[in-house]
């Protein structure tokens, strides 16, 4: 959802250094990973058509892809942006940033926003490069495109907000945190008239107008006693239901907040490491053993767990009428039921990794491959 017209309004810059950044793994110990549970013959229950598929070259870093309206927008590793009408498969455009890619796409159906390896903000419409302008630091989270205007949020924990047209800077709001952060794409969504960001294990409100902050609520609190075990990074993607969002923190919790008031409304136990999908009654997420689980929207509590797939790497679940939609990093597509997480049907869209999560745009269920496959499916 775009936000509401804004009036321009500049803002103070303060300057600030860029923190010590860090890629953790959950394997970072170097325990060998158990074997993963063998997979089930495929029951074939729900039909599954490919309708498409778009090359572009391959992604290796944390891709978001984007959609607006029917129009998904992607990108490869190299700096190339394409933009596709997901009802027929076709480009509306292709460009380059010009750099290879640290964060994915962010897009409002017509400007579409990307940051670089170099630092650089990269505006793009209709195939060309509007603008760039150099950030303070790296960023791994997908821009978001709204209101004409562009918001980062980069990895030393600040937020800015851009000019669309012009590329000029109208606000930048910073401040101090942990030491370390996820080389992972965090949460940057707008809620109404609300830019909503991920910093630490909170959920803030900000004013997207001036960039002052509205509220606070936090999903997960740092534990531990040193830097590692004290992160809590919001992280992947979330589920929206109304003015009611839902994020994972990172091997710490899975909780939800009321977005007007800012409001915690539960925040629950939870081992994963990337973000969450959902419907109207529940929110979906794959955990670090493999496991899916399924929580109440309403209250938290857990309504089923499959271990189908236990110590499979899993992308985050997309729900899609009756069946959730699921990647895996061997280069599978699953699709199980909602009901409680049962294989309905498998397919293999060119055999290489599924790390980025599928997105729904119209009636179609995209899928982004590591090899730089781009496909269309339509389940019944």
């Amino acid at each position: 959802m775009n936000f509401k017209r804004l009036m321009p309004e500049s803002a103070a810059l303060r300057a600030g250094s860029a923190l010590v950044l860090a890629a953790l793994l959950a394997a970072c110990s170097g325990t060998p990973k158990p074997k993963p549970e063998e997979l089930p013959a495929n029951p074939a229950l729900l039909g599954v058509r490919q309708a498409w598929s778009v090359r572009i070259p391959a992604v290796g870093f944390p891709l978001t892809a984007d959609v607006s309206g029917d129009t998904v927008t992607v990108a490869g590793s190299d700096g190339t942006v394409v933009a596709i009408d997901a009802r027929a498969g076709r480009e509306t455009w292709r460009a380059n940033a010009g750099a290879p890619l640290a964060a994915g796409v962010g897009s409002d159906g017509s400007m579409a926003a990307v940051v670089t390896t170099n630092n650089e903000l990269v505006a793009i419409e209709n195939g060309k490069v509007l603008w760039k302008q150099k950030l303070s630091a790296q960023a791994f989270t997908a821009p978001l495109v709204a209101g004409r205007r562009v918001f980062v949020q980069t990895a030393d924990r600040s937020v800015s907000a851009w000019d669309g047209q012009s590329g000029r800077r109208l606000w930048l709001q910073q401040r101090a945190g942990e030491n370390l952060v996820l080389r992972k794409s965090g949460v940057l969504i707008a809620v109404g008239d609300t830019l909503v960001a991920g910093l630490g294990g909170r959920l803030v409100g900000i004013n997207p107008a001036n960039g002052t902050s509205r509220w606070e609520a936090p999903i997960a609190a740092p534990r531990g006693t040193n830097d590692v075990e004290r992160l809590v990074d919001l992280t992947g993607s979330v589920s929206r239901f109304g003015d009611t969002v839902c994020a994972r923190a990172y091997y710490a919790s899975v909780g939800c907040v009321e977005t007007v008031r800012g409001a915690l409304v539960w925040s629950k136990p939870a081992a994963g490491s990337d973000g969450v999908g959902g419907d109207q009654g529940f929110i979906y997420g794959t955990e670090s053993d493999g496991s899916i689980t399924a929580w109440r929207r309403a209250d938290g509590e857990r309504a089923w767990q499959s271990t189908r797939f236990k110590n499979r790497d899993l992308t985050s679940p997309l729900a899609v009428g009756r069946s959730l939609v699921i990647g895996e990093s061997t280069g599978s597509l699953h699709f199980v039921s909602r009901e409680d997480g049962a294989l309905l049907n498998r397919v293999t869209p060119d055999g290489s990794a599924i790390t980025v999560p599928p997105v729904l745009a119209g009636n179609t269920v995209v899928i982004v491959t590591a090899n730089g496959g781009v496909f269309g499916y339509r389940p019944e």
